[in-house]
Formats: structure tokens, C-alpha cells, sequence
């Protein structure tokens, strides 16, 4: 059944397509962050906000920070548009897509990172959840509204018909929770 108005869906091959490649990324993402890595040495987990980020930018502009502080940042940021599209809404909230995307993203970094503890060589670190959190959130606003504009364009004539029965002409409009028609 085709939906109609605030939660119109994009075409179900968009949705498929972006399914698969979110099942994609996120099964690089596990390879790369739950290998066992042999290490001679393994810090402490940091568990402080904030603290890894203020170390390396201490450190000084370098290309190890600029790597490990990007990595963190550009690691799950393609789930900023990979999960709306998935999603496959057009008409939402901009910023109840966005609180959403980056809740999700959020949870997906906490998951790794608490996967890791148990991860021969891997430390967990709170830093991490914060940059993946708002890699996500960045992309989430430099792509999705553009696209979904464009798919606004492309599919809006599917939220503006009325639905319509051919022997009947226009669908009825009846409320089947409502406790106000008997059949009696």
C-alpha cells in the first residue's frame, strides 16, 4: 500500500539500496574497530570527555593528530546519510532527522566502543563516541537536506493526489480507530 502525506516514502529501491550499503559500511566498520591487534603495550581505557581529543591537540598541528582525530571523525560518518536513507522519508523535521540520525550514530559508536573491551589490543575511549557522533552529524547536515529536496522534486507528486477508487472516484476518508461508527 502506497503511503500518503507527512511520511511519504522514496522510491523502495532508494530504501533498499541505502539498507545494503549501510549494512556495508557498518560491516567494515566492525572489521576495522573489533580485530585483535598485538601490541606490546595497551593504555588505560579513558573514560573522561574530552581528554584524548585535548592530549593530541596539545601534541600540536601534526599529521598523526590530524589522522587520528579524522579517523575518529570520518569513521562512522557516513551513517549521517546512509541511516535517512534507509529511512526512505521525505517529508520530516530537519531537526528531528537530524536529533535522530545523530542519536543513532551515537548508539552505533557507544556499541563499538563497549565491543571493544573485550577486544585483545583495542581500548575503548569515550573520545571516540564523541568524534563519531559528530562526524555523523555533520554529514547528516551537509548531505540529506539537499537530497531530500531533490527527491521532494522528484517524488512529490506521490504526497498530492487524493487516493482513488475507479467505480467510486474518490477513497473514503473513515476513521477505523474511531469509537464514534457503530455497525449495528
Amino acid at each position: 500500500m502506497q503511503r500518503h502525506g507527512p511520511g511519504t516514502t522514496a522510491a523502495p529501491r532508494m530504501r533498499v539500496t541505502g539498507l545494503l550499503l549501510l549494512v556495508a559500511h557498518l560491516s567494515i566498520v566492525g572489521w576495522l574497530t573489533l580485530r585483535p591487534r598485538t601490541v606490546p603495550w595497551v593504555p588505560a581505557a579513558n573514560l573522561e570527555p574530552l581528554a584524548t581529543i585535548q592530549a593530541e591537540l596539545a601534541r600540536g598541528p601534526s599529521w598523526d593528530v590530524i589522522q587520528h582525530l579524522g579517523g575518529s571523525v570520518l569513521l562512522l560518518a557516513p551513517l549521517g546519510a546512509l541511516l535517512p536513507l534507509s529511512a526512505g522519508r521525505l517529508n520530516v523535521s530537519p531537526l528531528v532527522s537530524l536529533t535522530r540520525t545523530a542519536f543513532a550514530g551515537a548508539m552505533i559508536a557507544l556499541a563499538i566502543e563497549l565491543l571493544q573491551t573485550g577486544v585483545p589490543g583495542r581500548v575503548p575511549d569515550v573520545d571516540s563516541v564523541l568524534l563519531g557522533t559528530l562526524g555523523v552529524a555533520v554529514v547528516h547536515l551537509a548531505v540529506v537536506p539537499g537530497a531530500r529536496c531533490r527527491l521532494r522534486r522528484r517524488y512529490g507528486h506521490l504526497g498530492d493526489t487524493t487516493p482513488r477508487i475507479p467505480r467510486v472516484e474518490l477513497a473514503p476518508q473513515a476513521d477505523v480507530l474511531s469509537g464514534s461508527r457503530t455497525y449495528l
